[in-house]
């Protein structure tokens, strides 16, 4: 049974600053769950008492799980923040911050990998949804700016659909970031007025920088760029949409890295 001090704790981690200040975070729905349940601290699981006989033996394998709740379909009802509550919810904790926000170590990892780069991207659904494509892609490593939403916000989690247990993702300045890479590092970046990506050369390695829903990429970014890239329309005269989403931009230019070096 679920009291309502534990009811009103788990509605709080909703704000960003109740997230930060108790280090938890809240993710809904089975699949969500139970990936992360292979992978994070668990400090309160709550689920149907169906859903929690069915998956005994999974959450027995689970890295830690402090409590255990069974709730009523209303008790789940009360707690949740989706519109349609799901049979299970868990809080967990977030991984503990490097101290060294680019550290030798970051930067080392970058050098053979691709790895992709939010600028100020605002919306969580978007962000959500870029943490899974990069899962697909087989991209380990986001790294974002200040201004980008919070990886830990419930819309967030919901939209990753239990990729954010397997991307690393950090948080700080971009700009003193690239400053640290190796000369020779490709910077990629999409723009409307780059250079049309299926005629240019795409490494397996790098970064790729995609900007803002509204503005794009920052001009400080910009001036950074090794190569721009642009996601033609088809066909080229086409007056249509002035540009894409910045998560299905962000699909497409990902596939075309990987389709060039399968």
């Amino acid at each position: 049974m679920l009291s309502k001090n534990q009811i009103k704790s788990i509605h709080s981690l909703e704000q960003k600053k109740q997230r930060v200040l108790k280090g938890l975070f809240l993710a809904e729905g089975p699949k969500v769950v139970l990936e992360l349940l292979q992978t994070h601290r668990c400090h309160l699981l709550v689920g149907l008492d169906d859903w929690l006989t069915i998956h005994q033996e999974e959450l027995k394998q689970a890295k830690l799980i402090e409590q255990v709740a069974t709730a009523s379909a209303d008790e789940l009802k009360q707690a949740s923040l989706l519109c349609h509550p799901q049979s299970v919810l868990a809080v967990f904790y977030m991984p503990p911050q490097e101290k060294e926000q680019w550290s030798n170590t970051l930067i080392k990892s970058i050098e053979n990998n691709l790895c992709l780069m939010l600028d100020d991207v605002q919306d969580p659904g978007n962000l959500g949804t870029i943490i899974r494509l990069c899962d697909w892609f087989g991209i380990d490593q986001i790294f974002c700016s200040i201004g980008t939403a919070d990886c830990y916000n419930p819309k967030v989690i919901q939209a990753t659909m239990g990729a954010i247990s397997r991307i690393k993702i950090h948080y700080g300045n971009l700009s003193h970031l690239l400053d640290k890479l190796p000369a020779e590092t490709p910077i990629y970046g999409s723009l409307l007025n780059g250079k049309d990506i299926y005629q240019q050369e795409l490494t397996n390695h790098g970064i790729l920088i995609m900007g803002n829903e509204g503005k794009g990429i920052s001009k400080e970014l910009q001036t950074k760029l090794t190569h721009r890239l642009f996601l033609p329309t088809y066909p080229d005269d086409r007056n249509g949409s002035e540009s894409l989403n910045v998560a299905i931009a962000t699909a497409l230019i990902c596939g075309e890295f990987r389709r060039r070096n399968r």
